[in-house]
């Protein structure tokens, strides 16, 4: 059995402005996910650019910028066995089209760019992640 960890999730400002962020929050504690920090908010462009900082170079940067900063989102620490490959699994591929049936971008997602959720990666990359948006009592 692989070991109880935790990742990073954003429902992110597509999903919430459509008002899917309650079906994906009910998928991700069906799916066995404990949700043990979670919080609404506009990203302001600083953190959003701190966050995405190692796109910066690529071309699709601004435009990610200008996204993640149009509405709320909700930012989510996840908790489960094997939560960041649990996750990404759920989320499905970037790519809504080629996302199979029963994962969340493929349910609410509509394009490659508007694809509802973000998901850690990595142990790396959940650990920035999780400290980038929570402090630490509020993973407890």
């Amino acid at each position: 059995m692989s070991q109880l960890e935790r990742t990073f999730a954003i429902i992110k400002p597509d999903a919430v402005a459509a008002g899917n962020a309650g079906a994906i929050l009910a998928t991700i504690e069906k799916s066995g996910f404990a949700i043990r920090a979670m919080r609404r908010e506009t990203l302001s462009k600083a953190q959003a650019e701190g966050f995405y900082a190692v796109h910066k170079e690529r071309s699709f940067f601004n435009d990610l910028i200008r996204f993640m900063t149009e509405g709320p989102v909700v930012l989510l620490a996840l908790e489960a066995q094997g939560a960041i490959q649990k996750w990404r699994v759920l989320m499905g591929p970037t790519d809504p089209a080629k996302a199979p049936d029963g994962t969340i971008r493929k349910m609410f997602g509509t394009n490659i760019e508007r694809n509802a959720v973000h998901g850690s990666d990595g142990p790396d990359t959940a650990a920035f992640e999780l400290g980038y948006f929570f402090r630490g009592y509020e993973l407890r």
